[in-house]
């Protein structure tokens, strides 16, 4: 349809992060499958130091103490508002573990790789799909027979099954679509942070719109998340503000030192250490008419 411009790049890295992302929504959910709805809140907490962590360790990525303390804020009005049972189980902590740390790297290599390679969300959509779609295809139906002994394709399919598939399916793909545009224009820990915010807003509209029940501590959770969310959200503008004033005041003082040399080559001298002012070599007319 002519909304993106197919844009082909490193197959290795694009391979790579398809499989590790069709990995990652796998582990997912098998941990939503083998744990508890409050220890997969507590794994979806996770996420967040998890990722600060892994950028400060191998991208050198530095993280204020404002902006940590935000984070904090945020996990635990969270955690309050969302964590109600802990219920713990081997197998579930295992893929539980292995969820957070599959989930964390495959976000930086979405925020990386569309700086590297210079791509849209859509374009490294569009490249990867068919990696992390077979993927899934491969193992989902293989895990689930090992760990249900149930066999996926011998369920019965009526049409209103299907029908919610395909619905499921469509959702996916903006919520795809959405999480690499988001990705790759902010940072994963920005991502996280929305993704709190839209388990605080599924909260409340649940009571809202099916009545669902709803404690002070799901209220008092909120409230204390939104304050870390608006926290974060005002020291990274505040932090950006910053480092683009520093970008504007360095980048006149490296533009008069490189016109330097060129005003003083059109003047016909160079100049050299400590002041010394050299005269530019001239054609010499009469040598190559001797010659």
């Amino acid at each position: 349809m002519k909304l993106f411009e197919h844009k082909p790049f490193d197959a290795r890295a694009v391979m790579g992060f398809g499989i590790l992302n069709g990995i990652s929504i796998g582990l997912l959910n098998l941990s939503l499958g083998f744990n508890s709805v409050g220890f997969y809140q507590m794994t979806k907490l996770a996420i967040i130091p998890c990722t600060v962590l892994l950028e400060t360790l191998f991208f050198r990525k530095r993280f204020s103490r404002n902006i940590q303390l935000s984070l904090a804020i945020l996990l635990v009005g969270v955690g309050i508002a969302t964590v109600t049972d802990l219920q713990l189980n081997v197998l579930g902590s295992v893929l539980s573990l292995l969820a957070v740390v599959t989930t964390c790297i495959a976000q930086i290599m979405t925020n990386s790789i569309q700086k590297k390679f210079k791509v849209s969300s859509t374009q490294l959509l569009y490249q990867s799909c068919p990696y992390q779609a077979l993927t899934l295809f491969i193992i989902g139906p293989f895990l689930d027979g090992l760990l249900t002994n149930q066999n996926v394709f011998a369920f019965k399919y009526t049409p209103q099954v299907l029908l919610f598939i395909v619905l499921s399916c469509l959702i996916s793909v903006s919520v795809n679509f959405s999480t690499f545009l988001v990705i790759g224009k902010t940072s994963p820990v920005t991502y996280q942070v929305l993704g709190h915010l839209k388990t605080c807003l599924v909260l409340a509209f649940g009571y809202v719109l099916l009545r669902d029940p709803f404690s002070w501590r799901n209220i008092f959770g909120i409230l204390i998340a939104v304050i870390g969310m608006l926290l974060y959200s005002y020291y990274c503008t505040v932090e950006n503000q910053q480092k683009a004033s520093e970008a504007s005041t360095k980048l006149p003082e490296v533009k008069e030192s490189e016109s330097d040399p060129l005003v003083g080559v059109e003047n016909g001298s160079g100049i050299l250490a400590d002041g010394i002012v050299q005269k530019a070599t001239v054609w010499n007319s009469n040598k190559d008419l001797h010659a």
